[in-house]
């Protein structure tokens, strides 16, 4: 899951200054596929200098910890999978067991059902991007907010008595765990708007929670060897009931019904003269008492501006350097406006999608398998238990880590070079950890472990920003949903990656890798190499636009001859 970040200033910049017609006067949406319910009734927008200041920063900062112990936990797979495995989890599954069989080594059907379970949370993850958008549309993040804490109690439990249920209770668990995570976090994004000076820096601490969120099955993997495994996961996840249970709390409590509105949003509502007029204007009878009322109202919307010029704290020449800084960042990606103005039916069948849809597809199926397998491909690739068990260590306290430290690395990247570049050098480091990955040797192991946990924030990131850039905020929910819907539902084929590692490669995990690789890197090469010519054929078409405009501007508007000043 990622983050496409946008100056609340430049938006606003923009609204003032533009028709209505344009996609920044639409409602901020989270709904990936659209409207599927009937509107809600007309809300007023919920403008952040009618709350408080305290108010606000305990907001942000309580939505910052719960999404630390909830918003990606499910990513931590790799570390909870050790626990499971010396708790015999699905050991029954495995033929000719034995008392003395070694309990930290998985076997073939162990291990399948084990990763299945990272595999339906992975996918549901990602699925469940369309209904947290419209549930988050229609009702609101409060709404929003309880179901993903429902859902996280739910999983919790039925992690905590799988073992006394008379159905497989780990699988249904671990769902749960993934869905409540995106409920919880994609309603919080909303809060970068309560300062909009500082929403990248909210949105950034939003996005390192999440990331390091995936170490709480670490830390109680460390409980747990330190316990003498006394702590057993049935114990842990009932103490784990305190943070749903916390995150209620705050959303009944503390946490806006509503979203708050961004900037242009709010402009947008005080500039449009029918909100002065409401529909309880029927009842009043007094046309004196109606008009004050009205001129009222009026008053309060063009006071809003000014608020919204307190509340940003910039002055007239800083605003315009901001928003002369977001042109040239429109100017270097060479891709913006590629698609814009097209309907998304349109978008979906163009290259465009069809090119980042499969490198998509491809590198979450790589990412997530990796995640579900580093163990017992290095066991094979080193032939060495003890080696592979540092390896997984080391990977268990990378992979938050590494969220948090590339967080200012992926925005430099992004706002200072083009897509092309960003494109090019995403396919140079999945293929250099694809090479990595083959290697029988542990400094290649600790490098290969390195780079990807720099790499995962950096793709994430990166796909949520070529859609934007290429298609537009008008149809990014829709377009941008369906891409990781699709990469999804297709990292089912995880399951079947691991059946052929272990059944026709007898462990092996080099030949699923160079496949992996090769198709990565030919997908990879097409898409670059497309991005990059569209690219210069946006450039030029770009220049022949403004030497037309150049042109025209020099031309008299009767006469036919050229302008004084340009002899």
């Amino acid at each position: 899951m990622s983050l496409h970040r946008v100056s609340s200033m430049s938006s606003y910049e923009q609204v003032r200054g533009s028709s209505p017609a344009r996609s920044e006067h639409r409602k901020m949406s989270f709904n990936p596929v659209g409207t599927w319910v009937p509107p809600a009734a007309k809300e007023e927008p919920v403008a952040a200098f009618e709350v408080s200041k305290p108010r606000r920063l305990v907001q942000v900062a309580t939505a910052v910890v719960y999404c630390l112990f909830a918003a990606g936990v499910v990513f931590g797979y790799a570390a909870l999978k050790p626990v499971l495995v010396d708790e015999g989890v699905y050991r029954e599954d495995c033929p000719e067991i034995s008392e003395s069989a070694e309990r930290t080594r998985p076997c073939y059907e162990q291990e399948i059902r084990l990763n299945l379970m990272f595999t339906t949370a992975a996918v549901a993850t990602n699925v469940c991007a369309l209904p947290v958008g419209t549930v988050l549309d229609r009702y609101g993040p409060r709404v929003c907010g309880l179901l993903g804490s429902l859902f996280l109690a739910i999983g919790a439990i039925f992690f905590a008595f799988a073992p006394e249920f008379p159905f497989d209770g780990y699988i249904p668990g671990y769902l749960f765990l993934a869905l409540g995570g995106p409920f919880v976090f994609i309603s919080s994004f909303q809060l970068s708007n309560t300062f909009p000076r500082h929403s990248g820096l909210i949105l950034a601490l939003l996005t390192g929670a999440f990331d390091s969120s995936s170490a709480i099955f670490l830390f109680y993997r460390l409980i747990y060897t330190a316990s003498n495994h006394s702590f057993t996961p049935q114990k842990f996840f009932l103490v784990y009931l305190i943070v749903p249970v916390c995150i209620s709390i705050a959303q009944a409590f503390l946490m806006p019904k509503n979203s708050y509105k961004t900037v242009g949003e709010l402009v947008t509502h005080a500039e449009d003269p029918s909100n002065d007029i409401r529909s309880t204007d029927n009842h009043i009878s007094d046309e004196s008492r109606l008009a004050r009322i009205r001129e009222e109202r009026r008053q309060h919307r063009e006071s809003v501006v000014s608020e919204i010029t307190t509340l940003l704290g910039r002055k007239g020449e800083e605003a315009d350097k901001e928003t002369e800084a977001e042109e040239r960042k429109k100017r270097i990606s060479g891709v913006w406006g590629a698609l814009h103005g097209q309907s998304a039916f349109q978008q979906i069948r163009s290259p465009w999608f069809i090119l980042i849809s499969l490198f998509t597809v491809i590198q979450m199926v790589r990412i997530n398998y990796f995640v579900a397998t580093i163990r017992t491909q290095y066991e094979h690739l080193l032939s060495d238990h003890e080696k592979a068990v540092q390896v997984n260590n080391v990977f268990d306290v990378a992979l938050p880590l590494g969220g948090v430290i590339a967080i200012p690395m992926i925005g430099l990247v992004l706002d200072n070079s083009s897509t092309p570049f960003v494109l090019a050098l995403l396919v140079s480091v999945a293929t250099a950890i694809g090479v990595l990955g083959v290697l029988p040797y542990l400094w290649a192991a600790y490098a290969n472990v390195a780079l990807f946990v720099l790499y995962r924030p950096l793709y994430y990131t990166a796909v949520s920003d070529y859609a934007a850039k290429v298609f537009g905020f008008h149809t990014f929910g829709k377009v941008y949903g369906l891409i990781i819907c699709l990469a999804g539902i297709l990292n089912f084929f995880q399951s079947a990656l691991d059946a052929l590692t272990h059944k026709r490669f007898k462990g092996d995990p080099v030949p699923v890798n160079v496949m992996l690789l090769v198709v990565a890197l030919l997908v990879g090469l097409v898409l670059v190499g497309f991005v990059w010519y569209k690219s210069g054929k946006l450039g030029r078409d770009r220049l022949e636009d403004e030497a037309e405009g150049a042109r025209e501007s020099l031309m008299p508007e009767g006469n036919g001859e050229i302008l004084d000043g340009g002899r």
